[in-house]
This record gives structure tokens, sequence and C-alpha cells, in this order.
């Protein structure tokens, strides 16, 4: 049993898998971003050479920063979503749980954002702060309307947040995508989730026209090669953790495998388009679309799905 945990976590669905499927749907996503702009885009392995190459240059480290934390920032921020990684996928895959519900899941995205956040204020560096506080705003702005969202296949599933119990819901009912709340807590989490991987219009804390990186920007060398990585294997665990969620979840036998990567394909390159098409709002701007319409849309979401609509 502890060896077919340890190989959840290091191999399949854990590390090794998120993070070479989260290097290619970066790839997809620079593929595709380049084609908005008109542009070639990058070759398919042009993510593994970065990441390579990022580790073997050599880590700099402000004298006026804080060189623990700083040091301890995105490898606690690796391990953060690697452990989602594995909750996620192996409900996902194998209809199991592994000791994280759906509240533990959201718990650690919370405090992957919280990782970000203490390894801006660690850098030393005032643009770097800056990001860390736009960070801490960006949390509070869409945390509420995600957690919201996250109620709702709670509650269809009979106020049970194991992840394995919210499949089963669906595999019995259909998928919750097809129920008004289901839709209106997918568009609010689609978005949600937009806003917590920084993408645009929501990519505030590192804004590169007015703060260059923003919390990253004292990064370098296998530092900054960790931080890309996490954003790359977020382009995994967010897209499953919706399928999970909303999409009736993904087969590993025959017509489900075909279905389960078409839904995945159609989140993530949904998520590249409204990337693309759309200018970065101001952190006023953002926390009001957050608060006043989003918030709503996921309250009334969670009271359809407790009249079972």
């Amino acid at each position: 049993m502890k060896a077919s945990i340890l190989f959840d976590f290091l191999v399949f669905p854990g590390i090794v898998f998120t993070a070479g499927l989260g290097l290619i749907a970066g790839w997809l996503d620079r593929k595709v971003s380049a084609r908005f702009q008109y542009r070639v885009g990058p070759p398919l392995f042009q993510n593994f050479n970065d990441f390579f190459k990022l580790l073997g240059k050599e880590a700099m480290l402000v004298k006026e920063g804080v060189p623990w934390l700083f040091v301890a920032a995105p490898l606690a921020g690796f391990a953060v979503i690697s452990l989602v990684a594995t909750f996620v996928g192996t409900a996902l895959f194998f209809g199991r749980d592994t000791g994280g519900d759906l509240i533990v899941v959201m718990y650690l995205l919370m405090l992957y954002s919280v990782t970000i956040v203490l390894g801006g204020a660690a850098a030393g560096n005032v643009y770097a702060g800056l990001g860390a506080g736009r960070e801490v705003k960006l949390l509070l702005a869409d945390e509420l309307p995600f957690i919201l969202a996250c109620l709702v296949p709670i509650v269809h599933a009979g106020y049970r947040p194991q992840l394995a119990d919210i499949l089963a819901r669906q595999a019995e009912h259909g998928m919750l995508v097809g129920s008004v709340s289901g839709a209106a807590a997918f568009v609010v989490a689609l978005l949600a989730v937009q806003a917590k991987m920084a993408l645009p219009p929501f990519h505030i804390p590192e804004a590169e026209t007015e703060i260059v990186a923003g919390p990253f920007i004292e990064y370098s060398g296998p530092l900054l090669a960790f931080w890309k990585l996490n954003q790359f294997m977020m382009f995994v665990v967010f897209p499953f953790l919706l399928i999970l969620l909303f999409w009736g979840g993904f087969q590993l036998t025959g017509p489900g495998v075909v279905w389960g990567v078409l839904k995945y394909l159609l989140i993530l390159v949904l998520m590249i388009i409204i990337k693309n098409t759309n200018p970065r709002v101001r952190t006023d701007t953002a926390i009001a679309f957050f608060w006043k319409y989003l918030s709503p849309l996921a309250l009334a979401a969670v009271v359809l799905a407790v009249l079972g609509v």
C-alpha cells in the first residue's frame, strides 16, 4: 500500500506525469498564443530545453532579502502542486481518494498563492514586494467565488467533499455541467482558475509592463525553473480539477480515453483563448468583478444546487 501511494505521488498521476504533461501543455499555450499573434511559436520540446537549461544556471541571492525563505518558497510551491496533482489525479483516473478531499485541495491551492507571496516578499526587491502585494489582493478577489463554485459539486454529491463521491454522483446522474447550477459554477470556477494562475486578463501580480516579473523578478537558475515548472503543472492540475468537478471525470478504458483527452484540450484551449483575447484589468476592477458579479453568481449556483436544479 505504501509503495502504491509513493508511486501515485512520484510517478503517476503525481510529479513525473504532471510535470511532463504540464511542459507539453505549456508548449500548446505558447503555440496557440503565437498563432493569435501571427507567429510560428516554439518547437515541441522547447519548454523541456528551457527547464533543464535553467537547472544548470546559477541561482543568485539578493543580499537585502531573506535567503532561506527565498529558496524555500518555490520548492514549497512545487510540493503543494505535486500533492494537489496526486489527490486530483488519483480520484480522476482511479476513482479513489488518497487522503485529500476537495476541502484539502482548496486549502492547498490557496497555500500555493501564499508561497508566491512569501517568495516575492523575501526577494528584497521593491517590484517583487509590489507583486507579492498584488498577489494577496488577487487571492482575496478570486478565493470567495472559487470556494462557492466548489461547493456546488459537494452539494450535488450529498454534501460529501470526497472527490470519489463527486465522481460517483456524476457517473450516476450525468455531468454536473449539464445542470443549471453546475453550468453557472463551472463558468465561475473557470474564471477563478484564470486568476489563480495569474493568466490574462488577471496577470496583475506579474504585469511585465509595470513591475517586470513581479514576485519572480529576482529569481534565476534552478529556483526560477521550479517556479516555471509550477506554472506549467497548473495547466494540468486545474483543467483536471474542473473535469473532475463538472465534466464527469476521465475514463482510462476504450472511448473514454479519447473523450477525456478532448475534455482536457477543450478546457485548456478555452483558457488560452481567454488569455489571448482580453487585456489586463486593474486590481480594483478585478476585485469588483469577482465580488460584485461572480460571487453572487456562484452563490446563486449554490442555492440552485441545494434546490436540486
